[in-house]
């Protein structure tokens, strides 16, 4: 692991929190929880709270620094998804957008309509949806293989029919990691002329999708995850999003960006999300030309995938080898993301609990995949350890890691 494409110090040096005395020597394999903010963003909102922490969108000159601060902010996002500006909404959290929209599709589906939703997903994303069988629609489950967790698409055909007027899926699961081919599902999906809504909240810590290629309608991460503020993004194609029914003020109706978030997010953090994009940016020049990519979203989205594949491979090879612990989801680093759940005979908070004496920062239990641990087999009050990772983190604790687990399994 000494030739990645990224080189640890010059990333970690975007982090103030790889400089906090309190944090040192401690691994940080909890990523899937939550990523470390990176100074760019913490630069964008520091300045908002000093200078501009005013109502934005005003006539005076703070007010209007302050909407201009926001309003990049929807143009950067866009920019590292690859989609316009008027694709994108920020709410509270990813939970609350789904959660929002699930409510703005009752309005929408008529009763006799069918739905198709995962037991893969996170609770967040598949409860929403599921709430519409209340009003009338038809919620069709596709199931997972209960032994490998996946999600093929030979069982995804039988399901969808003139009648599927939404599919959610996640672009991959929180727990079982494989990468789900959503570009083959928006090709189904589209096909009998249904929308494709993707929970991507596992999936954009590891490289902002290029959101076009991908194909979906509907994309929703958590910025707090992709190293920015505690925000909920959703990318939605602006004709759908005009037909789906007004969920803030009547008076806001015709204001595309108030539509779908009524809850009011937090205006600094809006302003600060635009330093998620400044951060990639970094990060594809720490990656320099020779990451793949015609610009510098896809050659970061590129650099780190290629240096988390490269550090999760000693780590899989390890838990492999071991005959104690199931592994969930595949053992091949290429087809997943850095994402590692094991099952252990001891409640997966326990085995983490042991773990903290020898830094390493994890965590246990069933991460709201109430419905996927059942079809594994696994009871959800035992869950699982939990193992997550991204670019920042390092081969040295990788190494940390596994001395720890050989120590502690």
């Amino acid at each position: 692991m000494t030739d990645l494409p990224l080189d640890p110090a010059r990333i970690r040096a975007l982090f103030p929190a790889f400089s906090e005395p309190s944090l040192a020597g401690q691994a940080f394999f909890e990523n899937a929880g939550g990523s470390y903010t990176a100074q760019a963003v913490l630069d964008r909102l520091d300045h908002y709270y000093r200078a501009t922490k005013v109502q934005p969108y005003g006539v005076y000159a703070a007010s209007a620094e302050a909407g201009e601060a926001m309003n990049l902010a929807y143009e950067r996002i866009a920019a590292a998804l690859n989609v316009s500006a008027d694709w994108i909404h920020f709410g509270p959290s990813t939970s609350a957008n789904t959660y929002v929209l699930g409510h703005a599709f009752a309005g929408w589906l008529k009763p006799g309509d069918a739905i198709v939703v995962t037991n893969q997903d996170h609770e967040a994303n598949t409860g929403a949806w599921r709430r519409l069988a209340s009003y009338g629609i038809e919620v069709r489950e596709w199931a997972v293989d209960p032994r490998t967790g996946r999600l093929s698409l030979a069982t995804l055909d039988p399901l969808l029919d003139e009648k599927v007027r939404l599919v959610a899926v996640p672009h991959c699961s929180n727990i079982v990691g494989e990468i789900n081919p959503v570009a083959e599902i928006a090709s189904r999906v589209h096909a009998i002329g249904a929308i494709l809504a993707v929970d991507g909240v596992s999936y954009a810590p590891h490289g902002l999708p290029d959101l076009t290629t991908l194909g979906a309608d509907i994309y929703l991460f958590s910025a707090y995850k992709t190293y920015g503020p505690h925000q909920g993004i959703m990318a939605i194609r602006p004709d759908l999003a005009a037909q789906l029914p007004n969920q803030g003020h009547f008076f806001n109706d015709s204001k595309p960006r108030y539509r779908l978030t009524p809850v009011g997010p937090d205006h600094a953090q809006i302003a600060a999300s635009a330093g998620i994009a400044d951060y990639l940016e970094q990060v594809a020049t720490i990656a320099g030309p020779a990451a793949a990519g015609d610009n510098p979203f896809r050659r970061a989205h590129a650099a780190m995938r290629a240096q988390e594949i490269a550090m999760a491979k000693p780590l899989l090879d390890y838990l492999r080898n071991r005959n104690d612990v199931r592994l969930v989801g595949p053992d091949d680093p290429e087809q997943r993301a850095p994402t590692i759940a094991v099952h252990h005979r001891e409640p997966g908070v326990e085995v983490a609990r042991r773990l903290a004496r020898h830094g390493i920062m994890a965590s246990g239990g069933n991460f709201y995949a109430w419905r996927l641990m059942e079809a594994l087999g696994i009871d959800p009050q035992h869950g699982v350890l939990r193992l997550s990772f991204v670019h920042y983190t390092t081969p040295r604790e990788i190494q940390q890691l596994i001395a720890a687990l050989d120590a502690e399994l």
